[in-house]
């Protein structure tokens, strides 16, 4: 698997929150969702390399250490629903509603509001 997110790989990906980097997972969880539906093999399969790419590098981010156990757990449960059986049986809506509540938290958290919601005017 080669690294495909690669400004994020070099650093960039560490800056960001928890809430964020799980809302980017899904991002790529849905797009993967998206084209097995529409029967794109190949694009489907780039989105599933990519969104587990991205665990590897939440995993790694050291900031993350205290919560690598639900993280661990996530990427070996969508390994397992992509590339193998769905021992687990999770369905897609249950992947939606896992990182929805991650992409909400990532809108809504201070640090996200102040950087994106003052207005051009605005003093800093």
């Amino acid at each position: 698997m080669s690294v495909q997110h690669r400004t994020l790989a070099a650093g960039r990906w560490f800056e960001l929150t928890l809430m964020e980097q799980m809302a980017n997972v899904g991002s790529e969880v849905e797009r993967a969702i998206q084209r097995r539906r529409e029967g794109d093999t190949v694009q489907h399969q780039r989105a599933v390399e990519r969104a587990l790419e991205l665990l590897e590098l939440t995993i790694a981010d050291v900031k993350n250490r205290k919560r690598l156990r639900e993280i661990c757990r996530v990427r070996e449960a969508l390994a397992d629903y992509f590339c193998g059986e769905n021992q687990y049986g999770y369905t897609d809506e249950a992947w939606h509603n896992y990182f929805f509540a991650f992409a909400y938290a990532a809108r809504t958290q201070p640090r996200y509001r102040s950087r994106r919601s003052r207005p051009a005017n605005a003093q800093q």
